[in-house]
């Protein structure tokens, strides 16, 4: 059989604590890191992969809706086609 443990009484704790005038200041330090233009370049690098890796390589309705397009006789004349040319060539600097 075990016997109670005898507890802290408050009354004895409350009288032989001592009281002081005199105020304590505590000074708080606070932690601080530092990352090297090397580390936030991996983290920007590793941001910008995961947002590849989540973004689809065809955008499907696009797709769909220049496939209709082109079905469509009269989508296909002289002023399209020079236009998809131009903006071909416009992106790769001529």
């Amino acid at each position: 059989m075990i016997d109670k443990i005898s507890g802290v009484n408050p009354l004895t704790s409350l009288t032989n604590t001592k009281r002081t005038s005199t105020t304590q200041s505590v000074k708080v330090s606070s932690d601080e890191i530092t990352l090297s233009d090397e580390a936030k370049a991996m983290a920007e690098a590793h941001m910008i992969s995961q947002i590849a890796d989540e973004t689809p390589d065809v955008r499907s309705e696009l797709v769909e809706q220049i496939k209709q397009k082109i079905q469509d006789p009269n989508y296909l004349n002289e002023a399209t086609i020079a236009s998809t040319a131009d903006r071909i060539l416009s992106a790769y600097g001529f």
